[in-house]
């Protein structure tokens, strides 16, 4: 049944994008709330998909957290759910992603029509400059940011180094950050063709005010409540071991 629900599924969102893909295209001309408009009508047929064809739902925890205004958003990434889920949450919004994505044919053109910031990751200092630009100008039109600060998407019950750059627009613009914990791999494996029916509990933190804050705390404070929070959404993926010295901490975590 789950190979069933997946190729169905797949088989709708090509159906799905392609018309709009090209219709986000040809409304380049138009205002960019135009083209969010648009996507808004694609996102609400891919969730219906994602809810009634996979059998996928989503809970979100802590929306009293959410600012009146478009902020930064940090976000733990897992899957591609989130990559369209968060969409649902944060509207309108933006997410900062690698060049290459442009190039895919209807999707990658539908994400240059709502001029997602796209940035060369091996551009070094560059790719910083494009970010802060580019994350600067969304964020004056009331626009929210997503970045996914580890940089890549990491299965369920491990991290990587979370990278210093939505800091640098953070602090940088002055703009509080909202970390964002959620357990979609539990589901929606990485590059996962099929996919299982469950639940995906989404966890919003408290906005961190950024003002005054060097890059490396903003980074350390939303690293330590998205990985705490990871914790109590996915607590059979951090078993207990004993650390050298005797003290019990989760794994993956240094003592």
């Amino acid at each position: 049944m789950i190979v069933l629900r997946s190729v169905l599924f797949w088989l709708l969102v090509a159906l799905l994008t392609i018309p709009f893909g090209v219709a986000l295209v040809l409304l380049t001309l138009l205002p960019l709330r135009a083209r969010f408009f648009t996507v808004h009508l694609w996102r609400m047929g891919f969730m219906f998909l994602v809810r009634w064809v996979l059998g996928v739902k989503m809970v979100v925890k802590g929306r009293e957290n959410i600012p009146p205004h478009p902020v930064l958003v940090l976000a733990k990434h897992q899957s591609a759910w989130e990559t369209v889920a968060l969409q649902e949450i944060f509207i309108p919004a933006v997410f900062v992603l690698k060049q290459e994505l442009l190039k895919i044919p209807f999707f990658g053109w539908g994400l240059a029509a709502l001029r997602m910031i796209a940035i060369d990751r091996n551009a070094g200092k560059e790719a910083l400059r494009q970010m802060l630009e580019q994350g600067k100008d969304r964020l004056e039109k009331g626009i929210w940011v997503v970045v996914f600060p580890e940089g890549t998407r990491v299965p369920p019950g491990q991290q990587v180094r979370y990278k210093p750059g939505a800091a640098y627009l953070a602090t940088k613009t002055g703009t509080p950050v909202l970390p964002v914990a959620h357990n979609a791999g539990e589901v929606w494996p990485k590059k996962a063709l099929f996919i299982r029916p469950g639940t995906i509990t989404v966890s919003i933190g408290p906005a961190i005010e950024t003002r005054g804050l060097k890059d490396a705390q903003v980074n350390a404070a939303v690293e330590a409540w998205i990985e705490g929070e990871m914790r109590q959404l996915s607590p059979h993926r951090y078993p207990l071991r004993e650390a050298a010295a005797g003290a019990p901490v989760a794994d993956g975590v240094q003592a």
